[in-house]
């Protein structure tokens, strides 16, 4: 073993210092991994995975349980730790990680070829299982290495960035898939799965060049371990840091809270309202266009202002967006189900942008610079349990509730007429949407007790956050209900909060007396 280790070192060695143009190359290549991941992920999960399962036979129970493999893999994040800390290769682990991990794509990609569907289902759910395990190795090795290799002071605008532009390639190529998934089944009828092999195939060679270009990207060497510590006092150490740990509270209601809708979103789309396979590629590249405006505008804020203010604003809008989801149907499709769609889609686009981005800013500067690995993989651990576990408990439930109605309807009776005023309707699917919306507000107030730490410059002045956003807002749309809406959620999150306006401009920015008023969106720093 301590040859492999040695051999494995020479091959990728860790360099002690980078210069300048050594670390430009690699944020270039870290920038150019995460393209090919994203062409990997984009023709292999989200909308096509579900529509390949269902395809094949999969239930809705069958998705949820799709999802929450994550569970089980994520077991692997403890013993990855150990794997890091002892060997401290973090390249040659995460390189060789990820070839067995995609190499699983490969496997699904003949699945169709398969005589037997059943068959196909349960071999689909096993190079998902292993898929997911090296995975999660990977993310352990990953993690530590890039919170060694970003600059501090440019993690928000530089994942900022690496996630504006894996979101604007992943919306072109799921046009493109979406556009040929359906002019295949119309070429070839009945072979509407090998269409699928085609994506595959093409999804496991764009993840195989990401694996060449971790092999190229240098890896910091790791701090020197803290002498005679234990392996158990090593992952100990995240939960006993109180202000960590209470990131890892917030962190497991929240994922709890979006898992338990978000992997259903597809098969309410496709089966409770029957939507084509086109239109819901493109309900989600509405979704992908706004995250690309709002991208820039979260990265700003969340070197600016921190990330928990960033979490706030954006996950209070994301969690009253996911309750709208149950008003569009009432209970059966309206002529206002596809606009209010769009809007959904919109505002997830907005939201999760900023949620994406600080939830995953705010662990990497928590977790102390050369000792991040047992803290991210603590974070990583948490946030796959409770996020694996909602979609296999809201699978459950959604079977169980299948024939379950809540409605309320207010009647109001003249002596010439009877008026039924619809309210509420909740079944199947919209009471998951309905605890997911109420987990996370649960989960926000836990977000209150986790103390921020950055470059936070000056208290933080939520009517600037809040003008910003509108400005965005008016920038996409003139509609008046489109601005309207977001203020619900912004509003909730002060209550949440508790927050208060300053009374004057304390911060030290511009006075704003309104939405946006005299406020240039091109002054970012020089390294925007």
């Amino acid at each position: 073993m301590n040859d492999l280790v040695s051999r494995l070192a020479q091959k990728y060695p860790a360099k002690e210092t980078l210069t300048e143009e050594e670390s430009e190359s690699a944020l270039d290549l870290v920038i150019k991994n995460g393209l090919t991941v994203q062409g990997m992920v984009t023709f292999t999960t989200g909308i096509f995975l579900v529509d390949f399962a269902l395809r094949l036979g999969g239930t809705s129970f069958y998705i949820g349980l799709l999802s929450a493999i994550r569970v089980f893999s994520q077991v692997l994040q403890v013993p990855s730790v150990l794997l890091v800390e002892k060997f401290r290769i973090r390249r040659a682990i995460s390189v060789y990680s990820a070839f067995i991990s995609r190499l699983m794509v490969l496997v699904i990609a003949f699945i169709p070829f398969l005589p037997s569907k059943s068959f196909g289902l349960q071999l689909l759910f096993a190079a998902l299982t292993v898929k997911a395990v090296f995975a999660a190795i990977v993310g352990c090795s990953w993690n530590s290495w890039m919170r060694d290799l970003v600059p501090g002071d440019r993690l928000g605008v530089f994942f900022g960035k690496r996630l504006f532009m894996t979101t604007l390639l992943g919306m072109i190529l799921g046009l493109v898939a979406g556009m040929f998934i359906d002019q295949w089944g119309k070429a070839f009828p009945g072979f509407e799965l090998h269409g699928y092999s085609l994506l595959y195939i093409v999804g496991f060679a764009s993840g195989m060049l990401g694996v060449y270009y971790m092999t190229l990207t240098p890896e910091p060497q790791m701090a020197p371990p803290e002498a005679h510590e234990s392996f158990f006092k090593t992952i100990q150490r995240p939960v006993q840091d109180e202000n960590f740990k209470k990131l890892l509270t917030f962190s497991m209601w929240w994922n709890f809270a979006v898992n338990l809708a978000a992997p259903f979103f597809t098969v309410y789309l496709l089966k409770r309202l029957g939507l084509p396979v086109f239109l819901v590629v493109a309900l989600g590249v509405l979704s992908q266009m706004v995250n690309l405006v709002f991208y820039r505008v979260w990265g700003g804020f969340a070197d600016r202002f921190g990330n928990k203010a960033v979490l706030a604003v954006s996950g209070s809008l994301y969690a009253v967006t996911v309750l709208f989801w149950t008003f569009t149907t009432f209970p059966q499709k309206h002529f206002l189900t596809i606009p209010l769609l769009f809007l959904i889609h919109a505002l997830l686009g907005i939201s999760s942008a900023g949620v994406t981005l600080a939830s995953g800013n705010i662990g990497l500067k928590l977790a102390p610079q050369g000792q991040a690995t047992p803290y991210l993989a603590a974070l990583n651990f948490v946030n796959s349990l409770s996020a694996g576990l909602a979609p296999l408990l809201g699978g459950v439930f959604a079977g169980f509730l299948e024939q379950w109605e809540l409605s309320w309807t207010l009647e109001l009776k003249s002596p010439e007429h009877d008026w039924h005023i619809p309210v509420m309707n909740l079944s199947q699917l919209d009471f998951l949407f309905f605890f997911s919306f109420l987990f996370g507000i649960f989960a926000l107030t836990r977000l209150r007790r986790v103390e921020d730490t950055g470059h936070v410059k000056g208290p933080i002045d939520i009517r600037e956050v809040i003008s910003e956003a509108m400005v965005e807002m008016k920038s996409m749309s003139t509609m008046g209900g489109l601005r309207y809406m977001a203020h619900f959620p912004l509003n909730l999150m002060f209550s949440i909060f508790k927050l208060k306006l300053p009374k004057g401009n304390e911060s030290g920015g511009n006075n704003l007396s309104g939405p946006g008023k005299n406020r240039d969106l091109s002054a970012r720093p020089p390294h925007t």
